[in-house]
């Protein structure tokens, strides 16, 4: 992976699915552009060439430079978190910042939306009536990204031959290609059916043999971009003011089971990770929740 690829997809993957600010994302560019710059002086053109010692050679010659160890610590954060990024994307043989001193990442709570929010979110977008194409599309999209728990670069790339309407479940490809089945709420099944039925014949009239599930309204596929966009529209017609993007229905998704009583290792095989300790941050979503209801109800609270 070339040192400007890299980071061109880092940040689309920081602002599009993890929902980052752009002015944030533009800070944690201008670090890995100072960093790929340097180390391209001294010959590197591809992540996967750049090992542990490199990096720290790299960290000690701004030091010695007169950069201030603050300066130093958010240029180490951000290249911690563009290297787990290429690993975990499979762009990259491994992470070799992972055993580098630095603040604990990725363990931000995630944001999530109340039950009653999340109604309001999908309805935002009419699926009866006098209901277009378009909106069918995208009640459908929020319905399966609350619904399955889906990333948004697995409902962009779902394709038409993993939905199984019989099991009501689908076939997603999540991170480094790994399948998984998870499992259709019966409103995101109906909705489904009518996107499939009514919405998307018209919207691929000019692309009638199109894989995909979701398309745009000239029949390509979606990306991840636009997806963020509708998810980004329905907020603002639900008059949520939280900062809302896609990420937030998967964490939503996630913290209602939870909410319910739903096996943590069921919600981990659903969501797709790998490791356990990723679904456990839903955990300490769950606990702060209870702590807030008990300090409100509670005689002793």
């Amino acid at each position: 992976m070339s040192l400007s690829a890299g980071i061109n997809l880092f940040i689309q993957y920081i602002v599009v699915e993890r929902g980052l600010a752009r002015s944030t994302a533009e800070a944690y560019r201008s670090d890995l552009l100072g960093a790929a710059d340097a180390l391209s002086q001294r010959g590197f053109d591809d992540w996967s060439k750049v090992g542990r010692d490199d990096l720290l050679d790299y960290l000690e010659t701004r030091r010695a430079e007169g950069m201030q160890s603050t300066t130093i610590a958010r240029n180490l954060i951000a290249l911690k978190m563009l290297f787990r990024y290429l690993a975990d994307e499979k762009l990259i043989p491994a992470d070799v910042t992972s055993v580098m001193d630095g603040p604990k990442l990725w363990r931000v709570l995630p944001d999530f939306l109340s039950e009653a929010e999340v109604d309001a979110l999908l309805g935002a977008f009419p699926a009866t009536g006098s209901a277009t194409a378009l909106d069918i599309r995208n009640r459908t999209i929020m319905e399966l990204l609350y619904s399955s728990g889906l990333r948004v670069s697995e409902a962009a790339s779902l394709p038409l031959v993993n939905v199984d309407f019989e099991k009501e479940l689908l076939r997603v490809c999540g991170k480094g290609s790994k399948e998984r089945v998870v499992p259709m709420g019966l409103p995101a099944q109906k909705l489904l059916r009518r996107y499939l039925e009514v919405a998307r014949p018209e919207l691929c009239a000019a692309v009638p043999k199109s894989p995909y599930v979701f398309v745009s309204n000239h029949g390509r596929k979606l990306d991840r971009e636009r997806i963020w966009q509708v998810v980004k529209l329905a907020a603002e017609r639900a008059d949520i003011k939280k900062n809302i993007h896609p990420h937030t229905l998967r964490h939503s998704f996630a913290s209602h089971l939870l909410a319910h009583g739903a096996d943590l290792r069921v919600i981990q095989e659903m969501l797709g990770h790998a490791n356990i300790a990723t679904t456990e941050i839903y955990t300490h979503v769950e606990s702060d929740r209870l702590l807030a209801i008990h300090r409100q109800f509670h005689p002793r609270g």
